[in-house]
């Protein structure tokens, strides 16, 4: 995506660091020529600042050195400081005409030398270190050192040169800041060239030719921290309406000189409710507090109203077992306020779409199709003027939000994005994005590796179904793709994802750490 404002330059990050490990201090030193001062954390207690020069070095000091682009933060633990370092990274793309990079290594730092090493000591060292090198295996980090990750293209378009000045931090949207919690020590210390916002989802684009037109198309997936966690072990919504598993993802289209993007939303039904993993297949669903239940889903729904305006909120739950429920529940409880801004569609997915017939989805299409229409979607002409602004969204549901919600949410993307292409002429008014088959393999890969990266976040599998949005039709081997990750992800939530869960806990002591001080 390269189209953006002209706004006064944000303070400019360090790009890359050569990182000193001294026996008492870890040394940043940039490298990229902006800035002559160094950035000094102790390892004996965590605390930093910055220095003009290196500690001195000598035969006896002997300090390990390496490259590392970017610091994620610091985690304050009761047994001590951990720094994590970016280690590598993968660009990946280009967000408003600035890179995108992928985090594919990561590094825990210790700060905790001076810490007594008695056996109660030692036990909590040895559990903490179990979860920060899960730590390090984080997946899905995302990030730019120019340009706001966390923000819509609609809303960054719509703030202000002013805001724009602002350290990418101080930009950020909290609810999508993965590491939130972890720049709580470097904005105390005002170290904004080393506070880089990272997000947690996926960014992927794919570059068409349409006829005699070029088409990029890019899809970010943008996951909400406010309740993070594993599967089965987090689900529905807390008391304040924020939902498990809440993923914004949006689909950003350029071509002719302009810009398009549409915005969607995905999360568990946003009541309080619960599975508990008990090693059965398919654990029950339990509805909790449901005298809560209205108000704690009014709270959602108005959240996301001030957020994206209108929404639309489609259920693709069973009407029958457990699941139908769970689809009672939320239909009774939105029931008081639903109006011309709050609609509510019910699509009994598996009953009427079953394994094979996905095409029968148009159907649920056809009652929403108003709706989109009514609502547009983001548009800047050649010009980068606005031409329409998206005023509602559609929210998903299934009961894990992955499997059937991204086959719904491809469906919706590629309708918005078909008429968008007719509006700027690329495709005729009667053309589909399946007129012109390379472009078509090329989309549906790009939804089918967004839902996966989704899926293996929240389940630790690729997404089911996935053979119908990658290829278009059911395929024997997606069908058995389907049964082997049905059966890893039963593994997982009964033996692995307990550990998984107990990580985003580490984010919340940090913070809580930090106020205390």
């Amino acid at each position: 995506m390269d189209v953006a404002n002209d706004a006064c330059p944000s303070p400019k990050l360090h790009t890359r660091l050569r990182l000193w490990e001294f026996a008492d201090h870890y040394v940043f030193e940039p490298v990229d020529g902006l800035a002559d001062l160094y950035l000094s954390v102790s390892r004996p207690k965590g605390s930093m600042n910055l220095v003009e020069e290196l500690p001195p070095r000598g035969p006896s000091t002997n300090p390990k050195v390496r490259i590392v682009f970017g610091v994620i933060g610091v985690l304050n633990l009761s047994v001590g400081s951990y720094c994590l370092v970016i280690t590598d990274r993968d660009c990946v793309g280009s967000y408003l005409g600035h890179a995108v990079f992928k985090v594919t290594g990561l590094k825990v730092l210790p700060c905790n030398n001076s810490h007594s090493t008695s056996a109660e000591q030692k036990k909590m060292e040895k559990e903490f270190s179990a979860l920060l090198d899960a730590a390090e295996r984080s997946i899905g980090l995302y990030f730019s050192y120019e340009t706001n990750l966390t923000l819509t293209s609609q809303r960054l378009y719509d703030l202000g040169d002013k805001f724009k000045a602002l350290p990418l931090w101080r930009q950020a949207e909290p609810r999508f800041l993965w590491n939130g919690y972890l720049l709580e020590p470097l904005i105390e210390n005002k170290l904004d060239q080393y506070l880089l916002p990272v997000i947690q989802g996926s960014f992927q684009n794919i570059h068409a030719e349409v006829g005699s037109d070029k088409v990029n198309v890019t899809m970010i997936a943008r996951r909400c921290t406010r309740r993070i966690g594993t599967r089965c072990w987090r689900r529905g919504a807390d008391p304040e309406g924020y939902a498990a598993n809440f993923v914004e993802s949006e689909q950003i289209m350029q071509s002719k000189g302009f810009t398009a993007s549409y915005v969607q939303v995905r999360g568990s039904m946003p009541f309080l409710w619960e599975q508990i993993v008990d090693l059965t297949y398919k654990p029950s669903f339990d509805v909790i507090r449901v005298e809560e239940a209205a108000c704690v889903l009014e709270r959602h729904f108005h959240d996301l109203q001030k957020k994206y305006g209108a929404v639309v909120a489609i259920d693709l739950v069973n009407t029958t077992g457990g699941e139908g429920r769970l689809y009672e529940r939320y239909a009774k409880s939105i029931e008081p306020i639903l109006s011309e801004d709050i609609r509510f569609v019910h699509f009994d997915f598996h009953k009427i779409c079953g394994h094979i017939h996905f095409e029968r989805l148009s159907q649920l299409y056809d009652q929403i199709e108003d709706y989109l229409k009514k609502h547009k979607y983001f548009l800047l002409n050649d010009e980068g003027k606005t031409m329409e602004e998206q005023t509602g969204t559609v929210r998903t549901n299934c009961v894990d939000c992955l499997d059937r919600t991204n086959v719904t949410q491809s469906m919706v993307g590629r309708k918005i994005l078909e008429s968008q292409l007719q509006r700027l002429g690329v495709l005729s008014a009667n053309s589909t994005i399946s007129d012109y088959p390379a472009f078509d393999a090329d989309y549906k890969v790009l939804w089918a590796n967004h839902g996966d990266a989704i899926s293996t976040q929240y389940s630790g599998t690729p997404a089911l179904k996935g053979d119908f949005v990658r290829y278009g039709k059911r395929t024997t081997q997606g069908i058995f793709n389907d049964l082997w990750n049905a059966l890893e992800r039963y593994y997982l939530n009964n033996f692995a994802d307990g550990t998984k869960q107990v990580l985003p806990c580490l984010a919340s002591t940090a913070l809580r750490s930090c106020s205390r001080r």
